[in-house]
């Protein structure tokens, strides 16, 4: 096995998130998608991006709260799957993502007679995400030390490099996929590509984590 060695170590960096209740609440879907118009980025991230950090073994039906919201409490299936269709890592900021969550509330409104109502459970709650870095101190000089350690590392830590990077800190590839391709010791774009082929959208942190392992060791087997 090979080792490829790093010019730059690969720093693995976990998160807390901590949420805050805005005090903002629906029972309808016309309510939803009003407070959604002017509810913080910080909210619709929380609903749309932290759902892969809360959601640990399984992925839920929808890959969001607000169609997971419209689909168990309003019983609204056809927005539902309309919501849990758009995958949240295909618009390049939260604002965009916010006015196609909007626009497809407001295209379903349109077609129906009356505006779909609670049903089951609780009104929704809109709730704000602050995520806190937390330094992990591992570092992988090689691409195989980065392989080990990214088999056990804190899901956090999946949530940071894969999730977090991409959203609030511009980085259109995410972090591992940044490193493998760019980096003056690995350079290699073609792995890069592989692991970048890996969408988040349905999957769990877990899975993704399981899936670019595969894509390594693969990559890590064949001869130099």
């Amino acid at each position: 096995m090979t080792e490829h060695n790093a010019t730059t170590p690969f720093h693995f960096v976990g998160c807390v998130e901590l949420q805050e209740m805005l005090g903002k609440k629906a029972s309808d879907i016309q309510q939803l998608m009003a407070v959604i118009e002017e509810a913080p980025l910080d909210s619709i991230y929380y609903h749309t991006h932290s759902h892969f950090l809360r959601h640990e073994h399984a992925p839920t039906l929808f890959s969001n709260d607000f169609a997971t919201w419209a689909a168990i409490s309003v019983r609204d299936r056809v927005l539902s799957e309309r919501l849990g269709l758009l995958d949240p890592f295909e618009f390049r900021g939260l604002e965009s993502l916010r006015n196609a969550i909007v626009s497809a509330i407001d295209d379903h409104l349109k077609s129906l007679w009356n505006v779909p109502r609670l049903i089951h459970g609780e009104p929704f709650e809109f709730i704000r995400s602050h995520i806190i870095e937390v330094d992990l101190e591992l570092t992988a000089n090689s691409l195989k030390e980065f392989r080990d350690l990214l088999a056990s590392i804190d899901r956090s830590a999946l949530f940071m490099h894969i999730v977090e990077t991409r959203m609030r800190k511009g980085r259109e590839s995410g972090d591992f996929v940044a490193w493998i391709g760019s980096d003056v010791g690995l350079a290699m774009p073609k792995l890069a590509e592989r692991v970048a082929a890996i969408q988040p959208l349905g999957l769990t942190l877990e899975e993704i984590r399981s899936r670019i392992l595969t894509v390594l060791d693969t990559w890590l087997s064949q001869p130099a």
